[in-house]
């Protein structure tokens, strides 16, 4: 898979990825597997230590990404426990050996046990990047986003939010109150904490800010998903 350098949109076709450099670190963005997926491999530009947001399929192509792009893997985070994010990760985990984190409670359905648990307010570290744990229910009981702070050398946020925020809406929800508890929760601990200038990197499509999704959340609550 080719990776494009330059002219970073935060859209990606199909199967291929892109590349976004930041003053701290940089982002590989992929779309894998037949649902188009959104795999990101997150650097420290210092240390080279990398973290891999869904191994959600394409075990091939992740593998070779992480060998030309990111050596010096560090964690595998799920961000939640349905299978189309998952789908590489017994086979990454297992040509890396790096060790593999999710919610307890969406552990379980896992391929690969994780050897760390997270929680809501815990923080990864990987290399000089942080990673702050935000634990949105709803969409599943155990899925989490990710903050990245100081990678741009200032306040902006980078948000990795799984299938819990997209653009246009939160993620889908099946069961009566599920909507409201995930649409709450984005609310209470995403919204009301990090600026508009915060950008968010969804588990499918293009990237968005919150900015740009603040003005329809009253909309999103109407329509009742």
């Amino acid at each position: 898979m080719t990776v494009v350098d330059d002219n970073y949109t935060g859209h990606v076709e199909p199967h291929t990825a892109a590349r976004r450099t930041l003053p701290g670190a940089f982002i590989v963005k992929a779309s894998v597997g037949p649902m188009d997926n959104n795999a990101y491999l997150v650097t420290c530009s210092r240390t080279g230590a990398t973290l891999l947001i869904d191994a959600a399929n394409d075990a091939e192509i992740l593998r070779t990404l992480i060998a030309d792009h990111a050596p010096k893997l560090s964690l595998i985070v799920t961000t939640h426990q349905h299978q189309d994010h998952w789908m590489a990760l017994e086979e990454v985990a297992g040509a890396t050996g790096a060790p593999t984190a999710a919610h307890r409670l969406d552990a379980d359905p896992l391929p690969v046990t994780p050897q760390r648990l997270l929680a809501d307010g815990d923080r990864i570290d990987i290399g000089d990047l942080h990673f702050d744990v935000i634990h949105l229910r709803g969409h599943t009981p155990g899925s989490v986003a990710l903050a990245l702070r100081g990678a741009d050398g200032n306040d902006r946020v980078h948000l990795f939010t799984g299938d819990c925020l997209f653009p246009g809406g939160v993620g889908k929800t099946w069961k009566d109150g599920d909507f409201e508890q995930l649409l709450g929760d984005v609310s209470s601990r995403v919204f009301d904490v990090f600026a508009d200038s915060t950008v968010v990197y969804p588990g499918h499509g293009d990237d968005t800010t919150l900015g740009t999704e603040r003005p329809h959340l009253d909309e999103w609550r109407d329509r009742g998903w």
